[in-house]
């Protein structure tokens, strides 16, 4: 046994998340890529034998049917998931980038940003209309605060 190996040791992770389908979906790809990476090469220190645990983290924003903007706005869905992180309830997260703060949060970083499938909005109208082609005054629904604006 050499001085100062991880050689063997398993190391299990609590990956935070929410409930949501979407979220579950892509913790899940997080997990996979992780395990992946560990698996490809336990050439680093402390990644062979990596187990990770999805803890689902129940947000104020989950099943709570308020508008966003009078629940808190930008930030109710994320900022659980950062007191889990920082109580120590969880190892690491996975959360839309989206909804992160703008400004970093002490004691946090954010370490991986994995590649997007599609990184493009969807406009669903009727009539076949496009964004081009919609109405003067037309009006258009979202539930995010930073694409109300």
């Amino acid at each position: 046994m050499g001085m100062g190996t991880d050689e063997g040791r398993e190391r299990r992770l609590r990956l935070g998340t929410r409930g949501s389908r979407l979220a579950l979906t892509q913790s899940g790809q997080v997990a996979d890529a992780l395990r992946q990476a560990a698996a490809a090469g336990a050439r680093a220190p402390g990644c062979d034998n990596l187990e990770l645990d999805l803890v689902t983290v129940r947000t104020d924003g989950d099943g709570d049917r308020t508008p966003l903007r009078q629940l808190g706005g930008v930030g109710v869905f994320a900022a659980r998931l950062r007191h889990a992180l920082l109580d120590g309830e969880v190892d690491l997260v996975v959360h839309s980038f989206k909804d992160l703060p703008t400004q970093p949060v002490e004691g946090l970083e954010v370490i991986c940003v994995p590649p997007r499938e599609d990184p493009h909005d969807a406009l669903c109208a009727r009539d076949g209309l496009t964004l081009a082609t919609l109405p003067d005054g037309a009006r258009v629904g979202t539930g995010s605060p930073r694409r109300a604006a």
